[in-house]
């Protein structure tokens, strides 16, 4: 990337209000366009917005939506749509035990409400927020029972099975300590009480240690900050065995979307962390030996980030995608979703440069570091916002455009006569440019950060 130095958060007032416009006008087309009785939406096709299951991971996305677009704009349709989605369609994600989203679905939506009602942005009603606590407590535990141990600590094992750790769960930890900090606990055989607070930083330790690289030779291709999308374990033992990847080009490749959820996770929980007294965090290794494996993990993957995304701040799916050698210099020029060999995914970026504001706010924007990374974020943030990434076709439902869904199974859109897919949205990166944007937009407004507890720490 090369790193705007001089543009403010301040710069983007005039984005935001075009993009919150756009936004609306997308929440409001795929309610009248598309029926989740077929699934949730996952991504477009044509403009379209389609299922594609591997599970309804998509729906937390599309319902919570609409309680940001309420958030940022204070328009109460949106609140009313998001609570009756809420309501109607949601409860069995609260109870769903084959995955490893809870954390993407249900923060999104009960999180959400739960975070307005806290920071008195929607009324009080006893009810209702016993109703929200009530299935981000189950949520929490749920998720928590999807459990390897291992030698030193263990992990929420996706829905590959009890050997898969993925990094994109690291954002699902939030939703353990969500639950902890509403007093639950997951209860085990024999009643054994177990810490939803201790799970999610055993998960975290074991995240940054098997999926995040700091080159330090695990192995040929070790670099500062790459990642694995997946780590494979041997269950009868814990011992660690490969890196692997669903969706990015191999185990020895940074898909650059596994990435970016390491760049949110570990930042966003360091913020949490510091909401702690000392003594709550003791029994895990305590708040020195937690924060600096968090804050290596966030730095080195933001680092890698930032070496190896173009110039304005939008990354390639995959940092070793096969073709990208045809593109030639392609780091030193700004993206091009239209070229011939790889395409762009701003899904990555839209999740990314929420890491990296939020890293830069932590380490103090009077840090050389700090104010590095915050204005890495401002930089992508700047080019999400504008030409050619968000939409503004009226029949589009897609907000933010050229994401990639599934690369090397060939899901993703390809236009007539092109050779790579673009034009097309997701769900993810849809919600999380607008989660982006609400964070930015409470910096313009100088409002109470965003942040994925809102009120209760």
């Amino acid at each position: 990337m090369i790193i705007n130095k001089e543009i403010t958060v301040n710069d983007l007032n005039a984005d935001l209000a075009t993009f919150w416009e756009l936004s609306g006008q997308k929440i409001r087309l795929i309610e009248k366009e598309f029926s989740t009785t077929q699934g949730a939406p996952v991504f477009t096709w044509k403009g379209k917005y389609i299922p594609k299951g591997w599970t309804d991971w998509t729906q937390g996305f599309q319902f919570g939506s609409s309680i940001l677009q309420y958030d940022a704009t204070g328009d109460e349709s949106f609140l009313a749509l998001g609570k009756k989605q809420t309501v109607e369609q949601m409860a069995p994600h609260i109870s769903h035990v084959g995955v490893h989203d809870h954390g993407f679905n249900n923060l999104s939506t009960y999180g959400n409400l739960l975070r307005l009602m806290n920071e008195g942005r929607i009324p009080e009603d006893a009810f209702e927020r016993e109703f929200y606590q009530l299935a981000l407590k189950v949520s929490g535990a749920v998720q928590a029972s999807r459990w390897t141990d291992l030698p030193d600590g263990g992990y929420i094992y996706s829905f590959n099975g009890p050997h898969s750790l993925f990094v994109d769960t690291i954002r699902s930890c939030r939703i353990l300590m969500v639950a902890h900090q509403l007093g639950h606990s997951l209860m085990g055989e024999n009643d054994a009480k177990i810490s939803l607070l201790g799970r999610a930083l055993d998960h975290m330790k074991a995240t940054a240690k098997y999926a995040v690289f700091y080159g330090e030779g695990r192995d040929a291709y070790d670099e500062w900050g790459r990642t694995a999308h997946e780590s494979v374990f041997n269950v009868n033992d814990g011992n660690f065995r490969c890196p692997n990847s669903q969706q990015g080009f191999s185990g020895f490749t940074t898909w650059t979307r596994g990435l970016a959820w390491a760049m949110v996770g570990f930042p966003e929980e360091l913020e949490f962390l510091a909401t702690l007294d000392d003594s709550v965090l003791e029994p895990y290794g305590g708040r020195e030996e937690l924060e600096a494996i968090f804050l290596k993990a966030a730095k080195a993957t933001c680092d890698w980030f930032i070496e190896n995304t173009p110039t304005d701040g939008i990354p390639y799916w995959d940092g070793g995608a096969p073709k990208l050698h045809k593109l030639g210099d392609y780091l030193n020029r700004p993206s091009d979703p239209f070229n011939d060999y790889e395409p762009v995914d701003s899904s990555a970026a839209a999740i990314g440069a929420q890491g990296l504001l939020r890293l830069g706010k932590y380490l103090g924007l009077d840090t050389e570091d700090g104010k590095r990374y915050w204005q890495a974020g401002l930089t992508a943030s700047k080019t999400m916002l504008g030409d050619p990434y968000i939409s503004r076709d009226p029949e589009h439902q897609g907000l933010l455009l050229h994401s990639i869904y599934h690369a090397p199974n060939g899901w993703d859109y390809k236009p007539e006569g092109s050779k790579i897919a673009y034009g097309e949205a997701c769900m993810w990166g849809d919600y999380h440019v607008r989660e982006l944007a609400l964070y930015l937009q409470r910096n313009v407004d100088d409002q109470p950060e965003y942040t994925f507890w809102g009120g209760f720490a």
